[in-house]
């Protein structure tokens, strides 16, 4: 069977299982596009920039736990893509691009819509392909997706020149994959588990610390099941919020520069801290030196490179959380229930402490007649949904709020740049996840600032029928930024302020979406409740308290016992 380049592209993304392609054409990829208009079961959902198809496709990945695939052209199709590849790569979201390229032997002639994007993206991407041998180019697919989902899964680019593309050969099929130089390990090493079941045991106040990586490897369950046996609490990073339940009582809230009390305290005073599927970034750890200084630290992660790189790890084990977490939790089975969750006085005594310090310093806002505050907002729309609801945010201020006032049961349903911190984030990542997940109810939190960097995608949402909801936090400043003015610069709000932005209602009604604003207390939840209700696509803005910041607050260079609390 003779297949031209295109084609064989096409066939192999849906031997992959893929039914969602988010694009935008140009002349680099025009037989890529032709082969699709002959293609009925690969939905193409053409975004308005190509930032947003890779954000798109890295939601679509989260919220459906597939590869999410992106389409774009060569040159600045192409360097649209970096900063979506670059957050993609932060946050171990496995996703495949596809970029055009020039034709081969116009590669290093500076041709028109010429860059070298596999050299560009080389530092932020897992792995990355030129294809230039139109018999390689069904094999370079399948191994561009087995490495985008495998291991500590990543963004994979495929650069794609024109003319292999158009060029005609026999189709072979390229078989299993076999990456010598590249073998996961998924199964964890038997003795050193068996040092963590023996520092359970010995543990007084054990804390589980849970990351990105359980939502990755589903492993939530697992990851319940361990804490309810040890009678543990249990935090987790920015990306790890919802791999443990919100509501549940040995929940402690997120950790880290913008984390609860109790949570930060618990890490502070710890004897043993379970890490599993957590990098210890800066915005979790603060001053390293001060981190869990107490505790002996179990370390679980897929990622060899990861153990030891920020934290060092008392008994590191290397392996797939799910599976690990599996094998931790039949051993711990076998032992006496006794042993596992401590001694009861001793671990009562634990539970109190932690219970005095939510009491003392909870995590709280006030609410007064004249002013909207933003918690107010997040909280509200926390129960006016359910926990099916997908959340997806923008980066600041916004995000922060979000992920201490809307409480998660479930993984897979916050979708923010965790790593990268990418604003412009959450409104095409709201597209992807309602495109990956149409029976849910998809909500993007933004900042005026952040929601203007790719406010175009509300064209994308329309025209291809993905109706989402924006909830605007307007309050006229750049205001994660303006609150490290207010602290540390003496008020110098140096070009934070926004007080000059669109009208977000009449915006709304250019693209043909639904807009409403308030700037009353007494409105929110009705405004909340009609734009949820709404079909289609609604913009909902509220005008809130200019200057409020988020709190908790660890100083830069400060430990995370040492918060700003009001």
């Amino acid at each position: 069977m003779k297949l031209k380049g295109a084609q064989i592209l096409i066939k192999m993304i849906k031997e992959e299982g893929v039914d969602t392609i988010f694009g935008y054409p140009g002349g680099a990829v025009i037989d890529i596009y032709d082969a699709l208009d002959n293609t009925s079961d690969l939905r193409h959902i053409l975004v308005r920039h190509e930032q947003g198809a890779v954000h798109a496709a890295d939601a679509y990945s989260r919220a459906k736990g597939t590869v999410g695939v992106a389409l774009v052209t060569s040159g600045p199709g192409a360097t649209n893509t970096v900063t979506g590849i670059a957050s993609a790569y932060m946050d171990s979201i496995p996703i495949v691009v596809f970029t055009g390229q020039v034709p081969t032997a116009l590669i290093g002639n500076d041709a028109f819509q010429e860059v070298d994007i596999v050299g560009i993206t080389r530092p932020c991407t897992k792995h990355n392909y030129l294809v230039k041998d139109i018999t390689k180019l069904a094999k370079t697919i399948k191994e561009a997706f087995h490495i985008a989902r495998s291991g500590r899964p990543g963004p994979v680019l495929v650069d794609l020149p024109k003319d292999v593309m158009g060029a005609v050969t026999e189709f072979e099929e390229p078989g299993d994959i076999d990456l010598k130089s590249y073998k996961p390990t998924y199964n964890p090493n038997m003795k050193q588990l068996s040092k963590v079941v023996e520092l359970i045991k010995e543990a007084k106040r054990p804390v589980i610390f849970s990351g990105g990586g359980v939502v990755l490897s589903k492993a939530s369950c697992e990851l319940t099941k361990l804490a309810k046996m040890m009678k543990c609490p249990v935090t987790a990073s920015l990306m790890g919020l919802g791999t443990f339940p919100g509501s549940d009582p040995l929940w402690l809230g997120m950790v880290g520069m913008h984390g609860t009390y109790r949570a930060n305290m618990s890490i502070g005073h710890c004897d043993l801290l379970i890490a599993v599927g957590v990098r210890f970034d800066d915005r979790v750890t603060g001053r390293k030196d001060k981190f869990a200084s107490d505790a002996k630290i179990v370390q679980i992660d897929i990622d060899p490179t990861s153990i030891h790189k920020n934290v060092e790890a008392t008994c590191p084990i290397v392996g797939d959380c799910k599976n690990t977490l599996e094998i931790l939790n039949s051993m711990l089975e076998s032992e006496n229930p006794a042993d596992i969750s401590g001694n009861p006085i001793e671990r009562q005594e634990w539970l109190d402490q932690i219970a005095q310090w939510r009491a003392t310093s909870p995590q709280r806002y006030e609410q007064k007649d004249d002013v909207i505050k933003p918690q107010f907002v997040i909280d509200r729309l926390h129960k006016l949904t359910d926990k099916n609801t997908i959340i997806t945010t923008e980066v600041g201020q916004n995000q922060m709020w979000t992920a201490q006032y809307y409480h998660f049961d479930q993984p897979n349903h916050f979708i923010t740049s965790g790593g990268l911190g990418v604003m412009g984030f959450g409104l095409p990542a709201a597209i992807g996840a309602k495109a990956a997940c149409p029976d849910k109810l998809v909500v993007c939190v933004a900042g005026d600032g952040s929601i203007q960097m790719n406010s175009q995608e509300l064209m994308t949402a329309i025209e291809s029928n993905l109706p989402v909801k924006i909830v605007i936090l307007n309050n006229r400043y750049l205001g994660m930024v303006r609150q490290w003015q207010e602290l540390f610069y003496e008020k110098r709000y140096s070009y934070t302020d926004m007080a000059k932005a669109p009208d977000f209602v009449k915006l709304a009604d250019a693209y043909g979406a639904i807009g409403m604003r308030t700037d009353k207390v007494q409105e929110v939840e009705e405004m909340l409740r009609k734009g949820l209700a709404c079909e289609g696509t609604v913009i909902m803005e509220f005008i809130v308290e200019r200057e409020e910041c988020v709190y908790p607050m660890v100083p830069a260079g400060g430990a995370i016992t040492e918060m700003i609390l009001v």
